[in-house]
């Protein structure tokens, strides 16, 4: 009996360890991760301090992938990484403060795309 269990042990550990040497094999052979989502990145510069709002940023950008607070201040976080092992790496991402009252009071945009 203690045989059985050992085998059928052995047989799940293998298929699961199998499982995931194939994934992190087909993962490591595309060369490629995403994280994050697209946005607007052509909008940023319509964007003003101190008068646009989080409602008009939620109707221009969407919802944003990742909130958070720095320094009291809500911030929003725009964000599309595209990695590989065989390219460059291709990110975009933008971060929004906005004051007590929900209007933009700082933004930063960065891209590694070159402009044309």
């Amino acid at each position: 009996m203690m045989i059985f269990f050992r085998s059928a042990f052995s047989i799940g550990l293998l298929r699961k360890t199998s499982f995931g040497l194939i994934l992190s094999i087909l993962l490591l052979s595309s060369g490629c991760a995403s994280v994050g989502h697209e946005f607007p990145a052509g909008q940023v510069s319509t964007i003003r301090i101190g008068e646009t709002t989080q409602n008009d940023i939620y109707t221009t950008f969407g919802a944003p992938w990742r909130t958070g607070i720095e320094n009291g201040m809500k911030t929003w976080t725009y964000g599309n990484y595209h990695y590989s092992l065989f390219n460059d790496a291709s990110t975009e991402d933008l971060v929004i403060k906005f004051d007590k009252k929900g209007v933009v009071s700082a933004f930063v945009f960065n891209t590694t795309k070159r402009s044309k």
